[in-house]
């Protein structure tokens, strides 16, 4: 099958599309075969190593010290079961399903083995497809920025009527924590770029402020929840924003390892997606074989939702 492979840490050009050996699901395991994943912020951090200082030993030693243990990345897809192993109960082969590699990676290739049967997103996580979702918007960001934001978002635990602020709310994580605030009930102030404001309204922001021509934390207004969706707040900033008691959140400061991260979160996700009540955002679409130029695009930190790349033609 192709795939490609992350060689070695360092610019978009270590990446090389290749044959490798397809894959064969162990007796727990589906094999998927995949019609669309994503080029994720996660993806270009771990191929250029771009981590805090305090997380470099940590790091080297999961994902390897010299290299990748598993060169293949891709954090999240959706696709059809192809094969099933012997004692998988919950699916059977031809289910369109969306799937959590997490930090097993591999879905940058055409087919992928996870789990049937893992609860958490160290392990991957495999739920049905929405079906009125087509493949390229079921992969977009929901096994990634859509559990990311929720899972911040919980520990707000956000009351109908409370303000709150969104930072980056047109990246991919911020375009679900939108979403989820205003599920919540909370009236969504959203920050972003010019080009994104019309993104963002569109998503249901009840303010939107152009960060390029404002800085919010010189307004009068002030939030319960100040939520710094792509971790680029000056933590001082935020705090001169919220409201007394109000709580300020950041992604990379409070996400914490994921393992928190469940499988019933992600069918809470879906099920939202199914209903029509959350969306994905798309920005660019990549075949597998322009993966170098995908990373290239999200690593300048412009992309409004998601990079999709688009491995198998959905049938």
């Amino acid at each position: 099958m192709k795939a490609v492979l992350c060689t070695k840490y360092g610019p978009p050009e270590v990446l090389q599309l290749a044959d490798v050996e397809k894959p064969t699901p162990k007796d727990n395991e589906v094999l998927i075969k995949i019609h669309a994943t994503t080029c994720h912020i996660g993806d270009v951090r771990v191929r250029s190593f771009n981590v805090p200082g305090w997380q470099k030993i940590p790091f080297r030693l999961m994902l390897g010290i010299r290299k990748l243990k598993r060169p293949i990345l891709g954090m999240e897809c959706a696709g059809d079961i192809e094969a099933i192993g012997k004692s998988v109960k919950r699916f059977s082969v031809g289910d369109a399903v969306v799937a959590s590699a997490g930090f097993v990676f591999g879905a940058h290739a055409e087919y992928i083995c996870l789990p049937e049967d893992a609860t958490h997103i160290k392990n991957g996580m495999v739920v049905p497809k929405p079906a009125n979702m087509s493949y390229e918007e079921a992969a977009a960001g929901v096994a990634t920025g859509g559990l990311t934001a929720f899972n911040i978002l919980k520990k707000a635990k956000i009351q109908p009527g409370q303000h709150v602020l969104i930072y980056g709310a047109s990246g991919s994580v911020g375009t679900f924590a939108l979403q989820l605030a205003k599920l919540a009930g909370a009236e969504v102030t959203a920050v972003c770029s010019t080009r994104h404001l019309d993104t963002v309204k569109s998503l249901g922001a009840d303010k939107v402020i152009d960060y390029t021509v404002t800085d919010f934390a010189q307004s009068p207004e002030r939030y319960d929840l100040v939520y710094d969706a792509v971790s680029k707040l000056p933590s001082s900033q935020a705090k001169k924003a919220l409201a007394p008691g109000g709580i300020y959140l950041s992604t990379n400061k409070h996400s914490g390892s994921g393992g928190d991260i469940t499988t019933d979160d992600l069918l809470y996700l879906v099920g939202l997606m199914e209903e029509g009540k959350l969306t994905t955002v798309i920005d660019r679409r990549y075949p597998l074989e322009e993966m170098v130029e995908a990373h290239r695009y999200v690593e300048k930190g412009h992309k409004a939702g998601h990079v999709v790349i688009v491995v198998h033609s959905a049938p």
